[in-house]
């Protein structure tokens, strides 16, 4: 990403497009294989991690939780649209597999990477307003900064639902 999303949520946003886009190449790991979209022994595990991780950095861990929750409902998103996109489009479709324990390895780097940024974005994420503003601006840009298709706006829409939700939050 050359430039980041704009305002205080920019470097959160940039992590969860680039989380996005590696959904890509999980959905190139899986295409055509047995591997099935849905893994949630494998999602409840990610989960039980991050809870432990914002734990131990004083994040929220209900809060970092319910994020980290509407990234895989995001990533699902992303595999399942390229799915369809590849059964309809043959000649669209990946033709390597990417090493899924790399692709694993990179996500791990993130979680790490989102965890400090949901920690310092704390206070913001708790003003409701204040964050939805700073949220729709950092989406908008980070879109358009990466040309998103409509699969991947529609899924970072999601994987930023429960950002300003102060619910959950403090």
């Amino acid at each position: 990403m050359a430039s980041k999303p704009l305002g205080q949520l920019g470097p959160l946003t940039a992590l969860v497009i680039e989380r996005l886009l590696v959904s890509d190449d999980v959905a190139a790991s899986k295409f055509g294989t047995a591997s099935p979209i849905e893994d949630p022994v494998r999602e409840a595990q990610v989960l039980e991690q991050v809870r432990q991780q914002a734990e131990a950095v004083g994040v929220n861990s209900q809060a970092a939780v319910a994020i980290f929750r509407d990234q895989i409902t995001a990533s699902k998103e992303v595999q399942r649209g390229l799915f369809a996109r590849w059964t309809a489009h043959p000649d669209e479709a990946p033709t390597t597999r990417p090493d899924l324990s790399q692709i694993r390895a990179r996500l791990d780097q993130l979680t790490t990477a989102l965890l400090a940024e949901l920690k310092d974005t704390e206070s913001l994420r708790n003003r409701p307003v204040t964050c939805s503003v700073q949220l729709a601006l950092a989406e908008v840009s980070g879109a358009a900064q990466e040309r998103l298709d409509t699969l991947h706006r529609q899924a970072l829409r999601t994987a930023t639902d429960s950002v300003c939700r102060p619910g959950q939050l403090g």
